[in-house]
């Protein structure tokens, strides 16, 4: 059905591209959410993520995989470049008070912050380099490249500093 609807707002019909927003204005607005906060920024980045869905459904291919899953990298990228914008820094902890899970009671906070706590503990097990890279790319959104220039490294040795430190912080959270 999704894939019906794009196919027929790449060719410029508003009726569908108004039915792809009521199919899927909640779910986009989570994933906003999820990385900006509530509030205008969140609201911002999914209008502009649906300008973005209208410009280039002609871009849309089937491919197998879910309509849905292209709809949110649209809305995640469009987020995430937002967060780019913004260069903040934060903490693993202070990332979750600010982004809590949509639905979170005051238990799934606490426990979300006793996660939290332990991630960073496990970032801190990794080194300040790897560790300002890994938050630098999952909490902050900066791309690879980004990172390896900052650092100051080709971008394949950010590529296997991210993998390896990734691998260490699953094994150190596993135990």
């Amino acid at each position: 059905m999704l894939e019906d609807l794009i196919a027929r707002a790449s060719l410029g019909d508003r009726g569908a591209f108004e039915a792809i927003y009521d199919a899927t204005s909640q779910k986009l607005y989570a994933v906003c959410c999820r990385i900006l906060g509530q509030g205008h920024a969140a609201e911002d980045a999914m209008q502009d993520a649906y300008v973005k869905i209208w410009t280039h459904a002609g871009r849309y291919r089937v491919t197998g995989h879910s309509p849905m899953t292209w709809l949110i990298t649209i809305t995640r990228n469009t987020a995430i470049d937002r967060l780019r914008a913004q260069r903040s820094g934060r903490d693993v902890t202070e990332y979750h008070d600010i982004h809590p899970a949509p639905g979170s009671n005051p238990e799934t906070a606490i426990l979300a912050r006793a996660e939290a706590g332990r991630i960073s503990a496990c970032l801190d097990e990794l080194g300040e380099e790897r560790r300002r890279a890994i938050t630098g790319a999952y909490l902050d959104g900066l791309s690879y490249a980004d990172l390896a220039e900052r650092a100051g490294i080709p971008l394949n040795t950010m590529r296997t500093w991210l993998r390896r430190g990734l691998m260490a912080l699953k094994e150190c959270v596993s135990r």
